[in-house]
């Protein structure tokens, strides 16, 4: 990593993370895209996933009776499948080709947020099996997995609270096989990895302590408008790297 980049991958990572400690999420679709302007996605993905899972283990120890459990059990059997398929493409697809589908994808989840393109009435829990497959395959591809996670969520719970808790205690068990599987392929292995790492537990850490202070003074409506407006740029200028 150039010397010059160094500022701008440290204020990704604490402004991503403290993203997350105010939503419950949103880390990944805020550090992947960001992130990938400057480091190799193949870094990038596996890098980001250790933060996250530590992130996690964080925020559900620390809020596991607010953990709605039997909504995680459904997403998780196809999830595991739809994890390996995406490992597999990330290791054989070509660098523009990943950053097209990560910037198309995160540029229809972000105006998805914008324009507020869905309802309120809770669904079927059916709805878990695509669900849980596109998180991860999508999760095991760019890192970015819950968007899926999330739209379905957000219809079957309604407490922000309890929203950012179950996302945690279920990217606990997501991100642990998405690790062993990452760790089998070689992605955590790679060169400059610690480095990284030293660098990105303190800013996480730091991340998730501010986010959590104004987590109260800020309604759920608000930060997923403010996550839209930010992933549609995001996936906008990924898609302009790609095509450049």
């Amino acid at each position: 990593m150039p010397l010059e980049s160094l500022p701008w991958v440290a204020a990704i990572i604490l402004f991503a993370y403290c993203i997350r400690g105010i939503a419950g999420f949103g880390s990944g679709l805020i550090a992947v895209p960001l992130l990938a302007h400057l480091l190799p996605l193949k870094l990038v993905v596996p890098f980001v996933l250790v933060l996250d899972f530590s992130a996690s283990a964080t925020l559900g120890g620390r809020f596991r009776t607010c953990i709605q459990w039997k909504e995680i059990g459904p997403l998780l059997p196809a999830a595991a499948a739809g994890i390996l398929l995406g490992v597999g493409l990330l290791l054989r697809l070509p660098r523009p080709s990943l950053l097209t589908a990560l910037g198309a994808f995160v540029l229809a989840f972000g105006l998805r947020n914008l324009i507020k393109f869905h309802g309120n009435r809770p669904i079927s829990r059916w709805w878990a099996l695509p669900a849980g497959f596109a998180a991860g395959a999508i999760g095991a591809m760019f890192g970015t997995g819950g968007p899926p996670y999330i739209i379905y969520l957000s219809r079957r719970l309604q407490d922000k609270s309890a929203m950012r808790a179950t996302f945690s205690g279920l990217f606990i068990l997501d991100g642990g096989f998405r690790l062993l599987v990452f760790l089998a392929a070689g992605l955590l292995l790679q060169a400059g990895m610690g480095r990284l790492l030293l660098l990105g537990f303190p800013l996480m850490a730091l991340g998730l302590f501010v986010g959590h202070r104004v987590h109260g003074a800020i309604s759920s409506q608000h930060m997923l408008r403010l996550i839209g407006l930010l992933l549609t740029l995001t996936g906008a200028s990924l898609l302009w790297s790609a095509w450049r």
